[in-house]
């Protein structure tokens, strides 16, 4: 079965930014006529302000659970980059490697299985509308349905080597507002409660919370304060996010930003923090590494793994106790930039794993033969 990356390219140029429901749906719309011919019965999540999450059911029957897991949603907003375009090693736009690639890799992969058995059973796959901004809506429904499965592979693009995903940061993230006394800096100086200085040493502080050996990192991305340079500042904010590799790191990042917020309330400024935990650590386990010897089994050779920085919904889907492993999407780069590519001849050789697992953990242990569920 060839890929037909004209197939891609509609699903490209389909705009999905996050916050474009309309477009979301409409690309929701093209997954469904996509998937449910399969076999698949679907559950929308409807949803007001963003794209519905769609969950996709296949008959259940003994074997592994397994739940594929993907979003549908891309960074680039409506008019900005929609352009699809290929040359003999590449495709190029907007979600091809992150990750309306990845998301067909797994129904090509989900097309081949139902043309060497007939009928697919056991494998459920869920399609999110809001993971390129945090997921906070469909975090606990991915919670939710993810503790269901025996196992969980995500569809993010795969290393360069094809490295699959096995660990990856947790991320916090904090908008934070200190509120001073505003007064005239020439007149009132000594009456003034300066926001913008208490926010400076916080900041300080919070920078000194990183640690590289550790892996842990505390950013302070984005600060206003003030109104001008002769009013003392009566308000000033950051934006913070941290990042952590580990459990014991999470939780002293976590509370040097709030002990940091709280001990500077003693200068007069009063201090309100909103955020906190995004997304846990996605770390190794045991139960992950069986899976992952059983895929070294199935396709024959041992997959380079790698640990990355960035989260995504696998993080969710591994804190709920289901052995993950994510980067089963085609190797590209250049992901939410307008150079975004991702490699053609990776596309097959993902295919390729994916429905070789699929066909071992869902189909033979309750198929003696191809032929017993073919129409």
């Amino acid at each position: 079965m060839n890929l037909n990356y004209a197939e891609l390219a509609d699903l490209i140029r389909c705009n999905s930014h996050s916050k474009n429901k309309v477009g979301v749906d409409q690309h929701g719309e093209q997954m469904i006529a996509l998937i449910e011919p399969l076999g698949f019965s679907l559950t929308r999540y409807q949803r007001e302000h963003i794209g519905d999450h769609l969950l996709f059911r296949s008959p259940r029957s003994s074997g592994k659970r397994i739940l594929l897991l993907g979003h549908l949603d891309t960074v680039f907003p409506k008019d900005t980059f929609t352009e699809f375009s290929e040359d003999d090693r590449y495709v190029y736009g907007p979600g091809v490697c992150d990750m309306k690639g990845g998301n067909w890799v797994a129904l090509n992969a989900l097309r081949r299985l139902k043309q060497q058995y007939g009928q697919l059973a056991n494998i459920d796959w869920l399609l999110v509308s809001d993971e390129e901004i945090g997921s906070d809506d469909s975090q606990a429904l991915t919670t939710k349905i993810a503790k269901q499965y025996d196992a969980c592979f995500v569809f993010e693009a795969a290393g360069k080597e094809h490295e699959l995903v096995v660990a990856r940061k947790g991320i916090a993230t904090y908008h934070i507002t200190v509120t001073g006394k505003p007064a005239h800096a020439g007149n009132h100086y000594r009456d003034g409660i300066d926001a913008n200085f208490a926010m400076a040493n916080m900041l300080l502080e919070m920078a000194s919370l990183t640690d590289l050996k550790a892996g842990s990192t505390v950013n302070v991305g984005k600060v206003q304060g003030g109104i001008g340079a002769n009013t003392i500042s009566g308000k000033a904010s950051m934006q913070v996010e941290a990042r952590f590799t580990n459990q014991a790191e999470q939780q002293r990042l976590l509370e040097g930003i709030e002990n940091i917020c709280m001990a500077i309330e003693i200068t007069g400024v009063e201090v309100e923090i909103q955020g906190g935990l995004q997304r846990g650590v996605m770390a190794p386990n045991a139960a992950q590494q069986s899976l992952l010897e059983e895929i070294n089994d199935i396709l024959g050779e041992a997959q380079p793994i790698e640990h990355r920085g960035g989260v995504s919904d696998a993080n969710t889907a591994s804190a709920t106790g289901t052995p993950t492993l994510d980067g089963f999407g085609p190797y590209g780069d250049g992901d939410h930039t307008r150079n975004e590519r991702a490699l053609k001849s990776s596309f097959e050789l993902r295919t390729e794993q994916m429905t070789a697992i699929l066909s071992e953990l869902c189909f033979r242990a309750s198929i003696a033969t191809p032929a017993a569920h073919q129409a």
